[in-house]
């Protein structure tokens, strides 16, 4: 069940991220040029995986593993309630939906905003931008790889799952030469706090020597007490939203 739920939780969070990444690429690719875009990915993708060799070896071989446990635990929790969080608020309609579309059409103005340099070798804003983009989105990927991968022992698992997901989002991507705007990225997001959410707990648990009721399982039954509570969040929020909007366009009384 360890090996099935880390490859499912990396897949998706690394998916969602891509998502992000291509629509940034693309902007800058079809605006800017693909050579310095590419070289950008590419020299952030290579830090990226050195820092993801590094940390793993470091953790793996220096860290007690009931305190990589607690550790890796409580940085899951945060990091996927902090997720879970936002996709309640989006689908409760307290928080506006990401729309690839408009982040798009945005990243495009800006990349014709910039100047061009002829004389240069390389259009250093696109590579730049390329860059950073790759690299702050991949930070998160690679967090989520170390966590996970190093909890369980599978770091070569979950780092197999991580690169699956960017080569295939990241060839629809090229293929449509599109915005990904139609994946479900909230449902994704809810999916992806709830499992990070689901594993922190296990982790935290077994690092502070909680036996859990089923051993492995217990991820079973923990992720469908959080789906539970997600669902009530949902819903307690709907209803509170829908009754700021009728307060909203109610007419004011008169004095």
């Amino acid at each position: 069940m360890h090996s099935s739920a880390t490859v499912i939780a990396v897949f998706l969070a690394s998916a969602v991220e891509v998502v992000e990444v291509v629509t940034i690429l693309l902007a800058l690719g079809l605006t800017r040029g693909w050579r310095p875009t590419l070289s950008g990915a590419s020299a952030a993708t290579v830090i990226l995986a050195g820092l993801t060799a590094i940390l793993g070896t470091a953790l793996e071989g220096w860290i007690n593993i009931h305190a990589l446990q607690i550790v890796v635990g409580f940085l899951l929790l945060v990091f996927g309630l902090q997720w879970l969080r936002k996709a309640v608020l989006r689908a409760s309609g307290f928080k506006a939906l990401n729309d690839e579309d408009e982040i798009f059409r945005e990243e495009v103005a800006a990349a014709r905003r910039a100047p061009l340099v002829r004389h240069l070798s390389l259009d250093w804003f696109a590579f730049t931008v390329a860059f950073k983009g790759v690299l702050l989105e991949g930070l998160e990927v690679v967090f989520i790889v170390m966590t996970i991968g190093t909890a369980n022992g599978q770091l070569g698992l979950a780092t197999g799952a991580a690169v699956a997901a960017a080569v295939i989002v990241g060839a629809a991507g090229i293929a449509l030469r599109h915005p990904l705007s139609r994946v479900p990225e909230n449902s994704l997001k809810f999916a992806v706090g709830l499992l990070l959410t689901t594993f922190g707990t296990f982790w935290a648990g077994e690092g502070i020597g909680i036996n859990w009721l089923g051993a492995d399982l217990a991820l079973g039954w923990l992720l469908g007490a959080y789906c539970l509570a997600a669902w009530a969040a949902v819903r307690a929020l709907r209803a509170a939203h829908a009754q700021v909007d009728v307060l909203s366009t109610a007419p004011q009384s008169m004095d």
